[in-house]
This record gives C-alpha cells, sequence and structure tokens, in this order.
C-alpha cells in the first residue's frame, strides 16, 4: 500500500493507524496530533459509555457499528486489561406518553440486533430502588470503560508494528499530487500515498482549507456534566437513560455511574463559545465568528429555539438540572449535587440548518476526510477504523 499519514490522535484516528497497518502488514504509518497527547479532545472528555446501539436508525452506519463495535472493544480491553464492566442499562418512562416510545424503542432494539427486554417495575426496584418510573427497559450490552485507556492501549499497539504517533505537530491542509498527497504542517511538508483526516472538532476546516467543500459546518455544542456527591451518590446504582425525545438530536439528562464509580448527571447541550470551548468563558473570535455567520446555525436554532433557551438555563442553574433529573429520581436534590466536568462535541450541521445524524465521509483521491463522527464513535471505533482503512485502500465490496 505504501506509507499512510492519519490526521487526528483520536480514539478514531488512533483505530484508523492500527486497521490500517493490519491491512497491510509492514506500512509506514504516522499519526499527527497538534496536542501535546492523544485523546484530548472528544475522545478524552466523553461519559465513558459503550453504547448498545438502541436508539439508532435501522440499517444506518451508526447502528451496524455500534452494535459491532461495542463486542470488538470489550474484548480490545479484556485483551489489554484495560478495566471495562457491563452493568446494562435502563431506559424508562416517567408518563403514559413516554411508554409509547419506549415501545418503539423496544422494537427498534431488536431490529438493530440489540439485547433488549422489558422490566417489570418490581424489577425496576431491585436494580434501582430509589427510581419512580412507569416503565423501563433494560439493554444488557451496555458498558462502560476510560476511553483514554482505549486511546493509550491503540497507540501502544501503532507503535509496536513500527508506526510513529508525532504530538505537537498541527496539519494545516492536505493536497493531492498525483500519485502522492502533501500534507502541509506549520513547520513541513510530509508526502504519503494515502492520508485519512480525523480532525474532529476541526475537521470541515481542514477539508476547506484543502481547496474542498465539505458542505456542512461543525457547530461545537458544550455538554456540562454535573455528578452527586459521595454522600448520596448511593441514589444511583448503575446507568439510568430517559427516554428520549423523538423530535430532538440529543438523549435527554441521564444518570450515570462511572467506571471509576462517580455518579454524574446530564449532559445539557449548548452552543459552545469555540471549538474548543469547555467553559463559558473560553471564547474564540474566529470560531464564534463562523458559528454566527453560516446561515445553517440559524435555522438551527429556529427548529430548536425553545430547546436550546431550556438547555442554556441548565447551564446557569443547578436547580434546572437537578428538576429534569427528578423526573425520574424524585430524592435526589439540589445540594445533592455539584458541578464536574464537560466536553465539547463537533456536531456537523447543513446550511439547511439539518443535523448529521450519521457519520459522514468525504473522498478525495488518496484521501478520506472523516466529517462527521458522532456518538457512538469512541464505542465503534475499532469497526470505524477498519471500514476507513478499507476505503482508503479500495478493499470494500
Amino acid at each position: 500500500m505504501g506509507s499512510a499519514v492519519v490526521v487526528g490522535g483520536g480514539v478514531v484516528g488512533l483505530a484508523v493507524a492500527r486497521a490500517l497497518q493490519r491491512l497491510d502488514p509492514g506500512t509506514p504509518v504516522v499519526v499527527l496530533e497538534k496536542e501535546s497527547a492523544v485523546a484530548a479532545h472528544q475522545t478524552g472528555h466523553n461519559s465513558g459509555v459503550i453504547h448498545s446501539g438502541l436508539y439508532y436508525k435501522p440499517g444506518s452506519l451508526k447502528a451496524r457499528l455500534a452494535v459491532a463495535g461495542g463486542a470488538a472493544l470489550r474484548e480490545f480491553c479484556e485483551a489489554k486489561e484495560i478495566p471495562v464492566d457491563v452493568p446494562g442499562k435502563l431506559v424508562v418512562a416517567t408518563n403514559e406518553a413516554e411508554m409509547v416510545q419506549l415501545d418503539r424503542l423496544f422494537d427498534r432494539g431488536h431490529e438493530n440486533g440489540v439485547p433488549v427486554r422489558r422490566l417489570t417495575l418490581d424489577e425496576v426496584r431491585e436494580r434501582e430502588p430509589h427510581l419512580r418510573v412507569s416503565g423501563a427497559l433494560a439493554v444488557d450490552s451496555t458498558g462502560r470503560v476510560d476511553f483514554k485507556l482505549v486511546s493509550r492501549a491503540l497507540a501502544d499497539d501503532v507503535r509496536a508494528e513500527g508506526g510513529e504517533i508525532r504530538t505537537g505537530v498541527t496539519v494545516t491542509s492536505v493536497h493531492s499530487a498525483g500519485s502522492v498527497v502533501r500534507v502541509q504542517t506549520t513547520d513541513e511538508v510530509i508526502e504519503a500515498d494515502r492520508v485519512a483526516v480525523c480532525a474532529g472538532l476541526h475537521s470541515d476546516r481542514l477539508a476547506r482549507a484543502s481547496g474542498l467543500e465539505p458542505g456542512v459546518r461543525i457547530l461545537p455544542f458544550r455538554g456540562e456534566y454535573s455528578e452527586i456527591v459521595p454522600e448520596r451518590d448511593y441514589l444511583v446504582k448503575g446507568l439510568v437513560y430517559p427516554v428520549p425525545d423523538p423530535d430532538l438530536p440529543f438523549l435527554g439528562v441521564h444518570l450515570t455511574r462511572g467506571i471509576d464509580d462517580t455518579v454524574h448527571i446530564g449532559p445539557n447541550a449548548v452552543p459552545a463559545l469555540a471549538r474548543e470551548g469547555y467553559r463559558w468563558t473560553k471564547i474564540v473570535p474566529k470560531d464564534l465568528w463562523e458559528s454566527l455567520t453560516y446561515r445553517g446555525s440559524w435555522r438551527l436554532a429556529r427548529r430548536y429555539g425553545k430547546t436550546g433557551a431550556q438547555e442554556f438555563v441548565r447551564s446557569l442553574t443547578g436547580k434546572a438540572l437537578v428538576k429534569a433529573a427528578q423526573r425520574m429520581l424524585p430524592d435526589l436534590q439540589v445540594a445533592d449535587v455539584r458541578r464536574a466536568g464537560s466536553g465539547v462535541r463537533a456536531q456537523a450541521v447543513t446550511k439547511q440548518g439539518q443535523l448529521v445524524d450519521d457519520f459522514l465521509f468525504l473522498r478525495d483521491g488518496r484521501t478520506l476526510h472523516v466529517l462527521n463522527a458522532p456518538s457512538p464513535a469512541a464505542t465503534a471505533c475499532l469497526p470505524i477504523g477498519e471500514h476507513i482503512a478499507q476505503e482508503l485502500c479500495g478493499r470494500r465490496a
């Protein structure tokens, strides 16, 4: 195959590099990451949940890869002795209208090959004594892991096979020149036979800098989490999700006991003022200007204006977040909750204001740009890596 470069040292980029090496053993692979370590952004700031594939449209790439990815990831973690467990999760309904949606999720789960089953209220109380719900599904394949550890193990695999991971290297453009691809960094030009661009929050910007029209723009959404104080975290035993609103793009406020035993509440979803804006005080004028002047941003705002206002309130006051959680967990009080970390989701949005709901790739000769890699990208990183490697090498049927 010749040499390959992967731009981006998140979990997807590292999985692509590993897959390229396995597809053609001996292939020189270089991963270029602008930060000082891998997994610095979306990978290192996510919920740590191994998703089941329950929610996704049947037949979509997300649905197919989530189910395969969860199984592959658990096997990988066990082989690498990375702490992982699979407690399953509850998806709960709190009123009759949500019960209808719960039935739809049950059917969708079976369509996607997800192990999902209905629980009686006695079974719910046995698993989560403090919940007060109308009904629930158990999704037994949902797990939890630290994706930073997964990324480091993938990086170790890449190095073990002779690959190189260069941190502190910023790529500014990628251009094809016949049979060679030239990767321009701030310091040099690196030539390769094939390039995979897994630039996450900057994927559209790098595509445009490379002379392409991605057709979408990345809008950064910050997801802020709170956590239950240790003396009250007995209120939640495992992973509890509400029935998602089918008209909204996010899953709603959920309760997740992580692999480190901390119980998180959230996230909300608010526009970030910078592509790497993990707090309100982080403002990058260029990032903010690009978001505000994009036609799709305003069309998206009109579509989800009411919901957006509610998310802002949740961001600014802990009471609103607790109120949302109290629908499932009435014993929770404001004093039980404190602020925790946040992550920024790279969401591709069309000019029409539509959220791109599946993985999105753009091929340019010997280069493949990953323009949208939403959740469950971390869960599905291994089959996504294989999919991209095969696409890049022309090996897919």
